[in-house]
């Protein structure tokens, strides 16, 4: 989502790891990367500092209110990221494939359906990458900061 001329946010939903978010937290540096799959050859990057917002942070609605189709109670959002550009540039894309857009898959959605905050919580303790990085850095804090909205 686009928050103004310098700002882009996006949600950071349940997975294995929370590389990112951990890396954030380090030193907040991150790229953004798209690709053009279909139409002229072309991969847009966006450099910039990065942070994340957790559930419990005063933030944390506000910047969801951006989002009007998603539902502030959905299971598994663990936080919004909120990066400010630096530098924006563009390259060529002459190596990326031809690929279409067939559907979003439903499968994540309906995984975490089925989760509260207290589940979810105990689903992450047990995977190896959510309290920390690959590395050792922290990452998601657990157990997982209750929802302000």
């Amino acid at each position: 989502m686009v928050l103004d001329e310098h700002t882009v946010a996006y949600l950071d939903f349940a997975d294995s790891n929370a590389e990112t978010i951990a890396h954030l937290r380090e030193n907040g540096r991150i790229t953004l990367m798209w690709c053009a799959f279909q139409g002229p050859p072309n991969i847009v990057r966006v450099h910039g500092k990065g942070e994340p917002v957790f559930r419990d942070e005063p933030r944390f609605g506000e910047l969801l209110a951006h989002f009007p189709d998603i539902d502030p109670t959905q299971h598994g959002l663990r936080a919004i990221i909120v990066v400010t550009a630096e530098l924006v540039r563009d390259t060529c894309g002459y190596a990326v494939p031809f690929m279409a857009y067939e559907a979003e898959r439903d499968l994540d959605g309906k995984r975490f359906a089925r989760e509260d905050d207290a589940s979810l919580s105990a689903y992450f303790t047990k995977k190896e990458h959510i309290a920390t990085s690959l590395d050792g850095l922290p990452g998601l804090p657990l157990p997982l900061p209750p929802s302000t909205v």
